[in-house]
């Protein structure tokens, strides 16, 4: 009887462990003025979860933050929410279409920051290849 229990409790984790999946995207895609709340979500997310893989996968408007001394509308700067979240673990992803579409420099973009070919490609990569969930803030 133990060892049944046993085996079931085992089998309950190890089917918990996989529905839980490898981690989480949240795709940024809007400006500034919208980030610092997903930001806010990412920590929430870590407190609740600190052991959560989380990747931010950016383009569009979206990867603006990531751009060194960038502000929003109330003079906030995001380098340093991005390099305390970086230290917990999270990845910043930055679509270089938008890089290219834009001209802008990939020096112009925060140490925290990792080029994907495309933003839109790589949250869909995570998804259905790696089996990410997916949050849009």
């Amino acid at each position: 009887m133990v060892k049944l229990l046993l085996t079931f409790l085992l089998s309950l984790s190890t089917t918990l462990a996989s529905a839980q999946g490898p981690g989480v995207v949240y795709h940024i895609t809007t400006g500034l003025d919208t980030v610092a709340a997903a930001m806010s979500n990412i920590q929430n997310h870590l407190s609740a979860d600190p052991k959560v893989k989380i990747v931010v996968v950016t383009n569009g408007p979206g990867i603006d933050f990531l751009i060194s001394d960038a502000k929003d509308s109330k003079g906030r700067e995001f380098s340093g929410a991005v390099a305390d979240l970086a230290g917990q673990g999270v990845e910043f992803r930055v679509c270089n279409n938008t890089l290219v579409t834009r001209n802008l420099d990939p020096d112009s973009l925060l140490m925290e920051s990792t080029l994907v070919p495309s933003g839109v490609a790589e949250a869909a990569r995570l998804q259905l290849k790696q089996g990410y969930a997916y949050i849009k803030p």
